[in-house]
Formats: C-alpha cells, sequence, structure tokens
C-alpha cells in the first residue's frame, strides 16, 4: 500500500486539486511509486489529503488524461506502464517484480493494516500486544543511562553470543524464575521474534514442521512458512496446550519441535497448570520433541505467581527458553535471550552475526544496569498493580456492554482477553467498521484462520478513556447500530 506522508496546503494559490496532481507526479518521477504501483481508494486519498473526495476525482482525472494512471472499475486506480516513457528517458527496473519474486512471504492483509494504523494517534488501539506508553518508563531510562557514565567498558561489537556482563545478569535473574542457565548457554536476541527466525534459519530443515497450540500468535506471521516450514495446530483447553493432541499431531506431521506460550498464552491469555506442564514434559520426553518456550509474558503475573517455566524442570535439554524485555521493560529497547544447550547456542550466535552482527552495545548496557540495579524488580512490582487496576476497568466495561454479546474469562496475568462473540460475524467487515469508527481491533482470524468469534483485546495499552470509547463503539458495531 503505498503511504501518503503529505497534505496540500490550501491558502496557497495553487488550486488544491493541482497540489495533490504535482505531489503524485513528483512520487512518480522520483521512483518511490512504481510502475503497476496501486493507488489508494478515493476516499483513503481523501481522507489521507483531508479533502472532499470530488477534488481527489478531479486531480486523479487529470492524470489519467496525462497517462500517468489508469482505472479499472472495481480494481482502482494503478500507476500505469507508459508512465516513465512520459517522465524520463530511461525506464526503471521493475520494482514490484523484484518485490513478488522475494522469498519471505508478505504479512496478512489485516496484519499490514494492524501495522500501518498503529503508528496513527487517531486510531484506539484495542487489541496490540505492547506497553501503554504511559507504563514505560522513561524518565527512569533516562536516570539508567546517566548512571552507565564509567560503566560502558566498551560500545563497539560485541562477542557473538552478547556482552558479557548481560548474560551474566541474566543468568541471575533467571535463577529467581528457577532456570538454572550459565552464561555460556545464554545468546542475546534483539527481541524474541529475532530468535525465532535465528531458530528458523540455524536449526531446522526445510520442510520440517512446527507444532504449536491453536489458536497462536505465530500463526499471525509468516516467519516459519517462508523458511520452507509448514505449522500445525494442536488442541488447548483451560489448562493449556493438550499432550494427547501432541502426540497426535507429531505422529501424524512427523513434527521437529514444540513451539508453546505456556504463561499467559497469546492471545487466549491462559496460563498452563502445574499438572499440565509435568504432562506435556513427560509426553515430549517420551517423543522425543524438543520444545520451545516462549515465556515473555512470564513475570506479568497479576493475582499471584505462576507455575515455574518447563525450562525449570527441564533435566536433558529438551527446552529452548526464550525470554525478552520488550512486554514487560520497554519494546523499543529490543534486548531479549534464548536459553539452550551450547552447541545451539553458538550455531544461533553464528547465524545472528551473518545477520546484524550483534544486538545494539548501548541498549545491552543499559539492560544490565536494570537487572543488575534491582530497578527491573521495582519496576515489574509497579507494572502488575497496573495491569490489574487496567483488567478489573475492562471487565467492568465488557460485563456493561458485552454480557449478552460474549463470553471471556479473565486472565490471570499478561496483556489480553480473548473475547468470544455469541453469534459468528464477518471479522473482516467488523474490522473494516470500526476503523472507520476509529477503533483498531486484533481480530481472531489473524491468529486462527477459520475464526470468526474471537477478538483480542489488550488492557495494557490504550488509556482509560480510549477503552471505553472503544469498546462501546464495538459493541454498538456488533448490535447493529454503528
Amino acid at each position: 500500500m503505498l503511504t501518503i506522508d503529505w497534505k496540500p496546503d490550501k491558502s496557497g494559490d495553487m488550486p488544491v486539486y493541482a497540489q495533490i496532481v504535482a505531489y503524485i507526479k513528483g512520487k512518480i518521477a522520483g521512483g518511490e511509486w512504481p510502475v503497476n504501483s496501486k493507488l489508494p481508494t478515493q476516499r483513503a486519498l481523501a481522507a489521507a489529503f483531508e479533502v472532499n473526495r470530488s477534488t481527489v476525482v478531479t486531480a486523479l482525472e487529470e492524470l489519467k488524461a496525462e497517462g500517468l494512471i489508469e482505472s479499472t472499475v472495481g480494481s482502482g486506480s494503478v500507476i500505469c506502464n507508459n508512465t516513465w516513457s512520459l517522465l524520463t528517458t530511461t525506464p526503471p527496473p521493475d520494482w514490484l517484480g523484484y518485490v513478488r519474486a522475494g522469498t519471505h512471504l508478505p504479512n496478512s492483509p489485516t496484519i499490514q493494516d494492524i501495522n500501518r494504523y498503529e503508528p496513527n494517534p487517531r486510531f484506539i488501539r484495542l487489541g496490540t500486544g505492547e506497553l501503554s506508553p504511559a507504563l514505560i518508563p522513561t524518565a527512569e531510562m533516562e536516570e539508567v543511562l546517566g548512571d552507565l557514565r564509567g560503566k560502558m567498558i566498551q560500545l563497539g561489537y560485541s562477542e557473538p553470543k552478547g556482552l558479557l556482563p548481560l548474560r551474566e545478569a541474566i543468568s541471575a535473574h533467571l535463577r529467581t524464575r528457577g532456570v538454572e542457565a550459565s552464561p555460556a548457554s545464554i545468546l542475546v536476541v534483539s527481541g524474541a521474534l529475532q530468535a525465532l527466525q535465528l531458530i528458523s534459519l540455524g536449526i531446522l530443515h526445510r520442510g520440517s514442521t512446527i507444532l504449536l497450540e491453536q489458536p497462536s500468535y505465530l500463526f499471525s506471521l509468516p516467519l516459519f512458512q517462508s523458511s520452507g516450514m509448514r505449522l500445525a495446530g494442536v488442541a488447548m483447553d483451560g489448562e493449556g496446550i493438550a499432550p494427547a493432541s501432541v502426540v497426535r499431531q507429531k505422529q501424524l506431521h512427523n513434527g521437529a519441535l514444540l513451539y508453546t506460550i505456556p504463561a499467559f498464552h497469546n492471545p487466549t491469555g491462559i496460563l498452563m497448570s502445574e499438572q499440565r506442564r509435568r504432562q506435556l514434559m513427560a509426553v515430549c520426553e517420551q517423543e522425543r520433541l524438543p520444545v520451545l518456550e516462549d515465556d515473555v509474558y512470564g513475570e506479568l503475573w497479576l493475582d499471584e505467581p505462576g507455575p515455574a517455566p518447563l525450562k525449570a524442570s527441564d533435566q536433558s535439554g529438551l527446552v529452548l527458553y526464550l525470554g525478552s524485555l520488550s512486554k514487560t521493560l520497554s519494546p523499543g529497547l529490543r534486548i531479549g535471550w534464548i536459553v539452550g544447550p551450547q552447541p545451539v547456542i553458538e550455531r544461533l550466535a553464528d547465524v545472528k552475526m551473518q545477520i546484524d552482527y550483534g544486538s545494539s552495545a548501548l541498549s545491552q548496557w543499559a539492560a544490565t544496569e536494570w537487572l543488575t540495579s534491582g530497578r527491573y524488580q521495582r519496576h515489574l512490582e509497579r507494572i502488575r498493580t497496573a495491569l490489574k487496576e487496567r483488567r478489573g476497568r475492562m471487565g467492568e466495561l465488557l460485563e456493561r456492554w458485552f454480557s449478552d454479546l460474549a463470553d471471556w474469562q479473565m486472565p490471570q496475568g499478561g496483556f489480553y482477553i480473548w473475547l468470544r462473540l455469541r453469534q459468528p460475524v464477518s471479522m473482516r467487515k467488523l474490522f473494516t467498521q470500526a476503523l472507520a469508527e476509529g477503533v483498531l481491533l486484533n481480530p481472531g482470524f489473524v491468529y486462527d484462520q477459520t475464526d470468526s468469534q474471537h477478538l483480542r483485546l489488550s488492557y495494557a495499552y490504550a488509556a482509560d478513556d480510549e477503552l471505553e470509547r472503544a469498546l462501546f463503539a464495538v459493541a454498538r458495531l456488533l448490535r447493529g447500530k454503528g
């Protein structure tokens, strides 16, 4: 989708439609909008330029008359093939052909829309998996950076596994979670998402099958599929992933790895019980099925601490463990970690060096200071209190407006409420209608393509007044009153 990054000057001497024509011509002539690029709809252009739709129509008609765009009923307008012969003497490469030929699959259209609209403050982010800016300790981060004066030994490239003081700090921190891991068995990564990428590139064969909960956050990403992997969903119940289903799917698909989010699962919010964890580990040991444990929400318990991570009971090196500061401290810090057998960590470290030559040294020093100064634990206590209040507020609003429309379970931690609508709806239509109301939703089908009854709601991001306004708007839409 082409991005509009400009607005016409309505007080200028040049007519507004002519300014729009000049802007689009500039994008074409500068090579930013290649041949065959599809323009946004007239409605979207009018909204982006903040003009009447008739003004956009006039501009598009002039561009069409000059042979710069062509329109097809039902398909909109595109930059047409003779554009470059009109504006330049030498045609450029077929960049759209290059884009289509890339091996990494694109995000689904809905995920692309979510990523596009999230930065726009006009939209209330009702499902986003991120702490509110009000909960990110910006002032304390400035203090931490000040406290690093004289402590940063070097700011060059780190060793392949990451800054040793940070890995030592992570090792000590994991001990409080019941996980014993020496610094040599820890790899610092730029968030847990990079860890998944490294695993897909570094230790799995093309054509391997990843088993995972269904629904799952991982279904919203084409990351493993782009590396030639397949995903096979495993059933869940109120205690988490079903061990018997793991066995069936492993045998049916010759599963190479189990990916699981046992603590405050994304998107369902389910906390895997202690008994279920023991059962799952026993099954995976029996089947010799490696486990990739994503524990990025594990420290965000709101009522009482949950069971220890799967990795805490791992006696045979079965579990690769992912952690991160993105959900608890700051997504912009871009610091996470993988724990696993040393040969695996060394392999992944080698792949990481080929990709980015190490995570930001400044971020690593900052993360070290947070973990070793006691600030991180104090911050976690504040975040748990704030999230618990936000969870309660969302529960009140759901009871007020959704008690006859949907069912839900209040999670014991994390960010999410998995709202189940009592009647299936067209989720794409609801998504589009909500956008028109200034509300950005995370529909269930991005986590399970067969889902037409769920919404992932987050109480972690939107402010209280925004939350109330957004949930009221969605309830009205579901009642057909929008």
